[in-house]
């Protein structure tokens, strides 16, 4: 029985299949989806189609990520809620071109699965799954503004500007990073900082390996570290613009 950790899919289908075939993923496995199913690439709806029926088969957690819930606020009609214009631009596009397909019957059972989303997951040994970060110093559990599991950046620039040479008793160490064993998240993409693979800074590990760009999708088993990714998305999808 392994666990496995899944980065930002962005309506790329072809390459989560890719990644499920290379890492041998069988119905015993654990897998932690860390969120962003849709907008991006052409498959949004059918990612999550795949999602539900592998819910229904092994033990699957599937974190609610950013473009998740911006997704379900325009299959609910709550445009007041973001910027269509904005969203459009940044794959929301693909997604409504996706989704003039499906009969109203099919959406609502997206509509249940995208309500369904935890905004994070912590498990027994004290590994915290999040689609972006949080604030609170006291952990996920205090936070005081939800939107932050799926919005917050702030974490990873945090991570990323830590004097690796600072010591955890040090006052001026962050107290985010001493709360959890390891966090895993996904968002901010590590192809910002020219990187295609995952990358761990202090606890934190970022899996969002650019696959709504020209990056790879990533999948990591999360005792091994081991990792497998698919080919990158625009060449899985060359007739497609992503969110190039």
């Amino acid at each position: 029985m392994r666990t496995f950790v899944i980065g930002d899919i962005h309506g790329g289908l072809l390459a989560l299949e890719q990644v499920m075939k290379k890492a041998e993923i069988t119905t015993k496995d654990t897998l932690i989806f860390l969120g962003d199913y849709v907008d991006g690439w052409s498959q949004s709806a059918e990612v999550i189609d795949y999602l539900i029926d592998l819910k229904s088969k092994q033990n699957c957690i599937c974190i609610r990520g950013n473009h998740d819930q911006l997704a379900l606020d325009w299959l609910e009609n709550r445009h007041e809620n973001f910027d269509e214009e904005m969203w459009y631009k940044h794959g929301g596009r693909a997604t409504v071109e996706g989704y003039s397909k499906l009969s109203e019957e099919k959406k609502k059972t997206h509509i249940a699965f995208l309500e369904s989303l935890q905004d994070y997951h912590l498990d027994d040994e004290n590994r915290l799954f999040v689609h972006a970060g949080f604030t609170n110093l006291s952990g996920v559990m205090w936070e005081y503004f939800p939107k932050l599991f799926y919005w917050d950046r702030t974490l990873w620039e945090t991570a990323l500007s830590l004097d690796p040479n600072l010591s955890v008793d040090n006052p001026y160490y962050p107290k985010r990073f001493t709360l959890y064993k390891e966090i895993y998240i996904g968002h901010t993409p590590v192809t910002r900082i020219g990187k295609t693979v995952p990358v761990q800074k202090a606890c934190v590990w970022n899996v969002d390996t650019g696959a709504a760009f020209k990056g790879p999708l990533t999948i990591l088993n999360v005792d091994t570290k081991e990792f497998w990714q698919s080919d990158p998305l625009n060449e899985l999808y060359a007739n497609e613009k992503g969110r190039n």
